[in-house]
């Protein structure tokens, strides 16, 4: 227990709420079901088979068959309507090489999901160290989302093989006392094939969730990083300063020793006596004084 203790207090368990180790847990889930529902399976079918001579009838022939689906191997007896004897029938065809191949990489996509989760929460550091971990993990998780693929569909053709094997009315046709008059065959039910049904619908979810956890992988490689890098921030232009610092306060450009017209203001006009309104209108002697004639006698 103590050791069990240690490991569970230094593994890293927020790796699997984030995408890299969630989606593995689906992975690993999906690829129980896929396996689980193909590999387990056994069905049966039953026909009947009356006779011109009920006596020699059989109303309850069944047809067992199951995983990994070598018909060619499943047989049945049935009556030949003549005198009580019988006679043996096989089924038609061997699709064990898609099923087990299906059954195969659902086992196999198990255990490295399972390896990999273990990793990730135990060794994530070691994991992520010189980028050789996420590299295989990528390579890996390339390699099952295309096995997925192939197996997947193939094991949805040979699904659809299995049940044309196994149809009863099928089956019915290989019997020779079917063909005779007098005779009546008939199905009694069909197999129940919504486990394999099941099977190829995980197959596919495995696809896509393998699929999909490409990019998560791939990310954690380091290759796309230097793609990913903000763009280098630009300087930032200063701010205009205020029209007192460069405007109307700055000396006038065309002052000092430059050339052209330049007035005295300091010796005429405005400045003499002081401001305008001391040189002007206020200045004794002013206007009253020395603008228009006080009469008109005085001009004279």
């Amino acid at each position: 227990m103590e050791i069990v203790n240690q490991l569970v207090a230094n593994g890293q368990f927020r790796v699997l709420k984030v995408p890299l180790g969630f989606i593995k847990i689906l992975e690993w889930v999906f690829a129980i079901f896929a396996f689980s529902t193909c590999g387990s399976y056994s069905g049966m079918f039953r026909m009947s088979v009356e006779c011109r001579n009920r006596s020699d009838s059989n109303l309850k022939i069944d047809v067992d068959f199951e995983y990994p689906f070598r018909l060619h191997q499943v047989y049945f007896d049935a009556p030949s309507c003549k005198r009580g004897q019988t006679d043996r029938y096989f089924l038609v065809g061997d699709y064990s090489s898609s099923a087990e191949f299906f059954v195969t990489i659902g086992v196999f996509a198990f255990l490295y999901s399972m390896a990999a989760l273990s990793i990730y929460v135990f060794a994530f550091e070691k994991y992520r160290e010189n980028n050789k971990g996420p590299l295989i993990d990528f390579g890996v998780t390339c390699v099952f989302t295309f096995m997925w693929l192939v197996s997947s569909a193939a094991w949805a053709k040979g699904l659809s093989d299995v049940k044309t094997a196994t149809d009863p009315e099928k089956v019915l046709e290989l019997i020779a006392a079917c063909d005779e008059e007098g005779n009546r065959c008939r199905e009694v039910h069909d197999p129940v094939m919504s486990g394999l049904n099941t099977s190829v619908v995980f197959g596919f979810l495995n696809l896509f969730v393998w699929a999909g956890n490409l990019w998560f992988v791939f990310k954690e490689t380091g290759i796309i990083a230097p793609f990913m890098r903000p763009p280098p921030a630009q300087e930032k232009q200063p701010a205009p300063e205020s029209y007192g610092q460069q405007g109307y306060g700055q000396q006038d450009p065309y002052a000092g020793s430059q050339g052209g017209y330049q007035p005295d203001y300091s010796q005429q006009g405005y400045n003499q006596g002081g401001n305008y309104g001391q040189g002007g209108y206020n200045q004794q002697g002013g206007y009253n004084q020395q603008g228009a004639p006080t009469s008109f006698s005085n001009q004279m």
